[in-house]
């Protein structure tokens, strides 16, 4: 295949339309998972048996729009975390191998540029996911008093920001940034070794299919890779959610204090709250993203090893 051509503001671009195409293929899953996490990981609350379960009590008193719950703001930051994301990995990863094309993956190039890139899209995605997440817990099956409810993700950040301070927005801001630095090192490290060794084990033998054998590889490695990415940072998540939507603006913001407690009252399982929709979700929200980067890619004229 060919290789990586330095492309300034057209790898951000690319990568806007993935985390685009992201949001609209996993925002469903991504809603159970944050009730399943809220509900079953916390003492007190209404608990479900699973995913599915979940999914119906949703449906039934909401409706479908109650599964895209809170997606204004996913749409909004995962964009622009998109964008940043694919953007600095590309450039950093052409910097860090010294502007030399290499064919073969180099996990000394790509973790710690997959690592950065998470480290600061995190300062994006802190914020835009505690509005996300606020959003989505005061649904079906919610504590929270109607009165004290938001109307919308715009409400949600002035009352934080009026209740908390500014710092408030970027409240689980630490657990969001080591989230994303070692999910993403996993991530693209899965998604470029199953790339770079399914295309050296895939001949086509007509040009006319080339377009879908490289959609093909690009489901199954994004697919793949974004299920790494949960397996390994799912319990900080956990930690995440509920650092961000505890109603106690002075609660601990220690993820591994947050998950000792949970792991007390829970067990592993709590640690792992919303696995089933979160697994189901990686898969194709994943794969979505990837192929639309690289399809964005190609028509953008960018050049892929």
């Amino acid at each position: 295949m060919e290789e990586i051509s330095s492309s300034g503001y057209k790898e951000y671009v690319a990568g806007c339309l993935a985390g685009v195409a992201a949001v609209a293929s996993g925002h469903p899953f991504d809603t159970v998972k944050v009730m399943l996490q809220k509900h079953n990981a916390e003492a007190h609350m209404i608990q479900y048996r699973n995913g599915l379960h979940c999914t119906a009590r949703i449906l039934k008193t909401e409706g479908i729009k109650g599964l895209y719950r809170g997606a204004t703001s996913s749409f909004v930051g995962m964009a622009v975390e998109g964008s940043l994301f694919f953007g600095i990995y590309s450039q950093t990863k052409m910097y860090l191998q010294g502007g030399v094309q290499s064919g073969e993956p180099r996990p000394q190039v790509i973790i710690p540029s997959a690592a950065y890139s998470g480290a600061i899209i995190s300062f994006v995605l802190g914020p835009t996911e505690l509005i996300k997440c606020r959003m989505q817990i005061q649904g079906t099956d919610s504590l929270v008093p109607k009165s004290s409810r938001y109307s919308s993700p715009l409400d949600c950040a002035l009352k934080t920001v009026k209740t908390e301070g500014v710092k408030g927005i970027f409240r689980g801001g630490c657990t969001t940034l080591l989230r994303e630095s070692i999910g993403n090192a996993v991530f693209m490290s899965v998604y470029e070794y199953v790339r770079h060794q399914m295309h050296s084990n895939i001949k086509v033998s007509s040009s006319n299919y080339s377009n879908l054998v490289d959609i093909g590889i690009g489901i199954a490695a994004g697919g793949l890779g974004g299920v790494g990415f949960w397996l390994t940072v799912l319990p900080l998540d956990v930690a995440k959610t509920l650092i961000q939507t505890n109603p106690d603006k002075n609660c601990p913001r220690n993820p591994f204090r947050v998950l000792s407690s949970v792991y007390q009252r829970a067990g592993f399982k709590g640690c792992y709250a919303g696995l089933g929709p979160t697994i189901s979700r990686a898969f194709p929200a994943n794969a979505a993203t990837i192929v639309a980067w690289e399809l964005a890619l190609k028509m953008l004229s960018i050049r892929r090893d």
